[in-house]
């Protein structure tokens, strides 16, 4: 990505894909001719303007760095949610059937009879009651961390909610 800014209106920035080339200019030409046309730029430009005459904006290796890294968090947040969000569908889709074993478990501690057919179920059950127990520990545990997560995609939104706002208010 290459951006280039006016020498009439420093504030005004056009980025484009690719390298600083005739083909980047003219495209970040085209998307000037876009933005006067819309009204985005309030910049009349006197005596023309060619593509020759865009200035390229090139970003400061300590700015890339911060940039790369506040990306890197957004992206560990969004896999935090991601992970959070599965671990939730995984308990709340064994919930009711874990409940029921749990309940049927207190079969064991009754001198009541029992036949082997419901020894037998229980048995199966509790793979279903420790997925289900072991998937609540890690989303209890979890949840801190996706709350975490939450506040670090709340800040990136409104960062890019005020870049927006001053950006529709020049």
């Amino acid at each position: 990505m290459v951006s280039y800014t006016l020498p009439q209106n420093p504030d005004t920035i056009i980025t484009v894909r690719g390298k600083d080339s005739e083909r980047a200019r003219q495209k970040a030409m085209d998307k000037l001719v876009e933005m006067m046309d819309s009204g985005d730029i309030p910049t009349e430009l006197e005596n023309g303007f060619s593509p020759e005459q865009f200035i390229e904006v090139k970003e400061s290796k300590e700015s890339k760095e911060i940039t790369s890294e506040e990306e890197d968090a957004v992206a560990q947040a969004v896999q935090i949610l991601s992970d959070f969000a599965a671990l939730k569908m995984k308990v709340v889709e064994s919930r009711e059937e874990a409940l029921k074993i749990r309940s049927a478990i207190e079969v064991l501690f009754t001198d009541e009879p029992v036949t082997v057919e419901e020894i037998t179920n229980l048995k199966d059950g509790f793979k279903i009651l420790k997925t289900f127990a072991v998937a609540n520990l890690r989303y209890r545990e979890a949840r801190e961390q996706a709350q975490e997560a939450r506040v670090i995609l709340d800040e990136a939104l409104t960062e890019s909610e005020l870049k927006g706002s001053s950006k529709s208010a020049k």
